[in-house]
């Protein structure tokens, strides 16, 4: 076990496993690229590795638009002989010819292609399965975990059988419930019956393989002195397995998401409304009723891969901003005022619910109920083993709870202020919070800062006051207060804006894997379906960071020691 605790403060970094380039690569980040970075952690004196959710996808392809709350995507599986042994050398030669790698692995993530490559090969695989202790092993899984996985399988079965199509809601009529749905396969009759059996099998042996594969990694990285924190989205999909078998669990008449913020004016509609994500509202009365079972279930079930566990969106779980309609009426809305939108749903707007925080009663409701689900969650999860991504649209109750319950919330410098407007410093920062200049959803830091520098150039004074005062504010931050403004990203003030955020009080350090080296890769813009979402890859393989990049490593290695960020120890 290691040593988690806030009296010692640790460095890290965000990588979102698609982006990381590794040395058996297929087009995508996987268990193998993450080992390596583990090894290139542990060798500089990173302690921890922050990435997105690893939970399967659909169409979209979102970390955060889930198929289910616990399967593990197929992609992030590596799938060579070395890491896969019951894949046959010959089978693998023979697979990847029909696919032109070289393409895949120096582009962007082609998802159809990899997912279409990666299961290929996990076919292949599963055929050759036939050792009787792996098999028992197998077969150990499914008993153990077929609570969720009997529900899923079939689920993924029909996702298969209709073309890949997550949409249940346009499937025939039997097949729309899990319920009908079982009573459907249980009458099947011969070869039909057989296929559906493997179906099943196969995608239980996908999941038998991501989670020894990921547990493998833990067992890993903490031989390395490296903590893995993995991610919780805050729903799930509205076409996802959950919903399928358990729509009781889920109020289906509204669509999650977050108000108007200034920070993500991507469109009309954003700007209108805010940003609709698509995730079905939770019924926490039926979750209640059942001492939250589902809840509990996924956070001790994640907890087996990872040492940490990011709640995303843990606002949502005090009131949650919700829409009257899903993201495919947004259209509809983008330019309507509240008059015409009424006129439209019924009467309903998008509105916080249960309720929102306009009354003190209202606060203390809303207080009262994320706190008792948060107060579960640290039972499945143990004390300082949970982070709260607590940014946007902040009530005012939200961080008093979390430091009372004793659960890390996140720092952005550029955001943190006391009441008079002022940057907070460093120093002054609680201990339990985790640093970073900014998550996958904000700009890097170095594209903020050309950014900063054209807008400083700007004839509006305004504006250009704006951008010199941000600059100068986390210049300020990382102790450099009398330095000149606006002035180029150069590598040294790259490096004193690490040194800023290492030095920090928080117990967690963490920046973006791109404001660690200083590029501007971009993840994800939210609000937008832009094409180039969740598919950026840097380009450089984690193998060669040690040398490819030896200079700067070399002096974050001095940062780390001088700013007391140490490694881990059992």
């Amino acid at each position: 076990m290691l040593d988690l605790h806030p009296k010692n403060k640790m460095g890290g970094v965000l990588a979102p496993l698609f982006a990381l380039r590794g040395s058996s690569d297929l087009g995508v980040g996987d268990t193998q690229a993450l080992h390596e970075l583990v090894d290139w952690c542990a060798e500089i004196g990173l302690s921890v590795i922050q990435i997105l959710p690893i939970n399967e996808t659909g169409i979209d392809h979102s970390p955060y638009n889930i198929l289910s709350s616990l399967a593990i995507e197929p992609s992030t599986i590596t799938t060579t002989p070395e890491f896969l042994p019951e894949l046959a050398v010959e089978d693998f030669s023979f697979i990847t010819s029909k696919y032109d790698l070289p393409r895949m692995r120096a582009r962007e993530v082609c998802y159809v292609e990899v997912k279409a490559l990666k299961l290929e090969l996990l076919g292949a695989a599963f055929k050759r399965l036939s050792d009787s202790a792996k098999i028992r092993a197998f077969r150990n899984f499914q008993e153990e975990n077929k609570e969720w996985l009997q529900p899923y399988t079939l689920f993924r079965s029909m996702v298969h059988l209709h073309g890949q199509s997550e949409f249940f809601q346009h499937w025939p009529a039997e097949e729309r419930e899990y319920a009908s749905a079982q009573k459907w396969a249980a009458e099947l009759q011969g070869e039909k019956k057989i296929f559906l059996e493997h179906l099943q099998d196969f995608y239980s042996y996908i999941q038998w393989i991501a989670f020894s594969q990921w547990q493998d990694l833990r067992r890993y990285a903490e031989s390395r002195k490296v903590a893995l924190m993995g991610d919780i989205p805050v729903g799930v999909s509205l076409h996802s397995a959950d919903v399928w078998a358990h729509p009781h669990l889920f109020d289906l008449t509204r669509s999650c998401g977050a108000p108007a913020e200034k920070e993500f004016y991507v469109d009309g509609f954003t700007k209108n409304w805010g940003q609709n994500w698509g995730f079905p509202l939770y019924n926490w009365t039926e979750m209640f009723q059942n001492n939250l079972s589902w809840w509990r279930r996924r956070l001790r079930i994640w907890r087996s891969i990872f040492h940490m566990l990011r709640i995303d969106h843990v606002l949502g779980f005090f009131r949650m901003y919700t829409f009257p309609w899903y993201p495919s009426d947004n259209i509809r809305f983008a330019s309507l005022n509240e008059e015409a939108t009424r006129g439209l749903t019924g009467g309903h707007l998008p509105r916080f619910m249960d309720q929102d925080d306009s009354t003190e009663g209202n606060r203390q409701k809303n207080r009262a109920r994320g706190e008792a689900l948060l107060r579960i969650f640290l039972e499945e999860t143990e004390p300082y083993h949970l982070i709260a991504e607590d940014l946007g649209m902040v009530p005012p109750y939200a961080r008093p709870s979390l430091q009372e319950l004793e659960i890390p919330g996140l720092k952005i410098p550029i955001w943190e202020r006391d009441e008079q407007g002022e940057l907070i410093r460093g120093p002054d920062y609680h201990r339990l919070s985790l640093a970073t200049y900014g998550t996958h959803d904000h700009p890097p830091l170095k594209a903020r800062w050309q950014q900063w520098i054209q807008d400083a150039a700007s004839e509006e004074p305004a504006r250009s006051h704006s951008a010199v005062s941000q600059m100068r504010d986390l210049l300020n931050f990382a102790e450099h207060p009398n330095s000149e403004v606006p002035q180029p990203f150069t590598e040294n003030l790259h490096l004193a804006l690490l040194k800023g955020l290492f030095a920090c009080n928080s117990w967690l350090a963490v920046p973006l894997i791109t404001d660690f080296f200083g590029t501007e890769h971009e993840f994800n813009v939210p609000g937008s379906a832009a094409e180039s979402n969740w598919k950026t890859r840097l380009e450089i393989p984690v193998a060669l960071w040690m040398t490819e990049k030896k200079a700067l490593i070399s002096r974050v290695q001095t940062i780390l020691k001088t700013t007391c960020r140490k490694i881990l120890y059992d």
